[in-house]
């Protein structure tokens, strides 16, 4: 089963290139540029993944990633303009698992996709049995 992400940017073009690129590594994307369809779509149905921008119409990033804390644990990565070290503390402190500022690389915020996974779902990084020897 594919994994599904849930990309929230009011930049049509961001959306576009961040779902192209997540979706050429087999996850299944859904793109929505508001912070109250954000909601609406995370309740209906819970992504494994959300990629978040801050500065969004209606409901601001912020308080989308708190809502949804409060709810569940599903792993989000921000990925915004506000690059100050306060935003990303904030970002962090809500509950971001990243924090990508913009303009960014789509490449590398594919491997911070893969990278937040693995961690989410408690996989090995180098893949192994699962069993630990000392």
């Amino acid at each position: 089963m594919k994994t599904r992400i849930l990309v929230v940017d009011d930049d049509p073009t961001v959306s576009e290139v961040v779902a192209r690129y997540l979706e050429r590594d087999g996850h299944e994307v859904e793109c929505v540029g508001d912070g109250v369809e954000a909601l609406r779509r995370a309740l209906a149905h819970p992504p494994d993944l959300m990629v978040l921008d801050l500065m969004l119409p209606k409901i601001d990033g912020l308080q989308v990633c708190r809502k949804l804390r409060e709810r569940w644990p599903v792993p989000v990565i921000m990925l915004t303009a506000l690059g100050e070290e306060i935003d990303r503390v904030v970002g962090l402190e809500t509950g971001a698992d990243d924090y990508v500022t913009k303009p960014f690389s789509p490449r590398e915020l594919a491997l911070r996709v893969q990278s937040v996974l693995r961690r989410a779902r408690g996989a090995s990084v180098t893949g192994g049995t699962g069993v630990l020897r000392d």
